[in-house]
């Protein structure tokens, strides 16, 4: 088995030494580097060549986000995992639209976070449908109605089975529960989500829940008993 490659982004050197610690027992992890700073970031990008960057979110010079926004915008970018002490937090929901896989709390018990970076490694994302819903909340009095909108016309670009399968990625589903609840093979499920993704100009699974949030198809199948 090839390890994870991993980068630890985080100003604070006993947290880093902690998340060392913690990683360094998980035989399919190898921390490749680590950094005080988000400044630091891109250079260790270029130089470790990590799957995963476990990026604090609030740093002095260039905090998660901005790395954050930086990563995604590059091509073959890495992961992204970021590290919060609060569960909505705006910032928090800034770096999911601008890419990042999810996230975990500082306090998390350590086997939660190594889970969550073999998690993302492999293309799935860190964040359950409840705390999505109430990062959403937590930021809706702040142009949602514009958010709404763009959001509409991004999915009306989705065809039929599309937008269903989105509704189902926003809802939390797995692969294999979309596969059964839409009566179609997982194979299929997963062509759908790689058009998505591409239609959209999205990077993950967590950003397709956000737009189906933001143009208001989770109400609506809620609304209809789905």
């Amino acid at each position: 088995m090839t390890a994870i490659r991993l980068l630890l982004v985080d100003d604070d050197p006993l947290v880093r030494a902690g998340l060392s610690l913690m990683m360094g027992g998980a035989e399919d992890i190898e921390i490749v580097g680590e950094a005080a700073d988000g400044a630091e970031v891109e250079e260790l990008v270029d130089r470790t060549r990590p799957d995963v960057v476990l990026m604090d979110i609030r740093m002095p010079s260039v905090d998660g986000l901005t790395a954050t926004e930086r990563l995604r915008d590059r091509k073959d970018a890495p992961q992204v995992v970021v590290l919060t002490t609060f569960h909505a937090d705006e910032q928090v929901l800034r770096a999911l639209r601008a890419g990042a896989a999810g996230f975990v709390l500082k306090d998390t018990p350590p086997a939660e976070i190594v889970d969550a970076v073999r998690r993302v490694a492999v293309g799935d994302p860190v964040l359950s449908p409840t705390v999505t819903r109430q990062l959403m909340e937590h930021a809706a009095g702040s142009g949602a109605d514009t958010r709404r909108t763009h959001a509409r016309v991004r999915i009306g670009t989705l065809n039929d089975r599309e937008r269903e399968v989105a509704v189902a990625v926003g809802r939390g589903l797995s692969n294999a529960e979309i596969a059964a609840t839409l009566f179609m093979s997982v194979a299929t499920v997963k062509t759908h989500v790689s058009r998505i993704l591409a239609k959209l100009d999205l990077n993950n699974r967590v950003q397709i829940a956000l737009l189906a949030y933001d143009a208001g198809l989770l109400e609506e199948s809620e609304g209809n008993g789905h």
